[in-house]
């Protein structure tokens, strides 16, 4: 008899992602739930996991999951309506993955219009997964560079440094060069060459 729990395949011995994240888990399914958990929290990611959509939502309202996780077929509120539900509410982005034991173009085309990132089938492979959290890793992460470019940044009134970490201060070329595909061109504004080089350049004529 199979250790694994039904509608889940063993993932390969080392083949999973290492990375951290938090992600919340909404499955009906008690043995489905728990292995989804200890593989994930195996992994390395801190887990929370939720018996059914209702449970699932006031987990989300709570605190903030960079991943869920969730069934699409649940007693209660579904996947489909949670999923909605989290992309009504303005909140940060959650990227979601929705689990469903039937394929098919219909319950596809349902979970993308719910506002779902990404749809697998079950049982569900561990490689496949693992390949999917590493897009959803890739995506959140570019989210959060533009949220830090948008946003509000600290930077040093004096030598116009932006504070990258707690203990880090880069040059603002650095941090923008980091996080875009963006480059700089030095050169100098009409005010500055009235105010700073055009003094300069006539002491040195002098």
């Amino acid at each position: 008899m199979s250790s694994f729990a039904p509608g889940l395949r063993a993932p390969l011995p080392g083949a999973f992602l290492e990375a951290s994240m938090r992600i919340l888990v909404a499955e009906d399914d008690l043995d489905t739930r728990e292995f989804l958990t200890l593989m994930l929290e195996k992994a390395g990611h801190k887990v929370v996991a939720k018996p059914d959509g209702n449970q699932a939502w006031e987990a989300l309202r709570q605190d903030a999951y960079p991943l869920l996780l969730s069934d699409c077929m649940m007693p209660g509120m579904d996947g489909f309506e949670l999923c909605r539900k989290v992309r009504a509410a303005p909140r940060r982005y959650t990227y979601i993955i929705l689990l469903t034991a039937f394929g098919g173009r219909e319950n596809y085309l349902k979970g993308m219009e719910a506002g779902a990132d990404d749809f697998l089938t079950k049982p569900c492979d561990f490689d496949e997964l693992k390949a999917r959290l590493r897009v959803a890793e890739r995506i959140l992460t570019l989210q959060q560079e533009v949220a830090q470019l948008t946003g509000l940044l600290p930077i040093c009134a004096y030598c116009k440094k932006i504070r990258q970490t707690d203990l880090e201060w880069v040059p603002v070329e650095a941090f923008v060069s980091r996080r875009t595909d963006a480059s700089f061109s030095h050169t100098v504004c009409p005010s500055c060459y009235d105010v700073q080089l055009r003094p300069e350049l006539e002491r040195v004529r002098r």
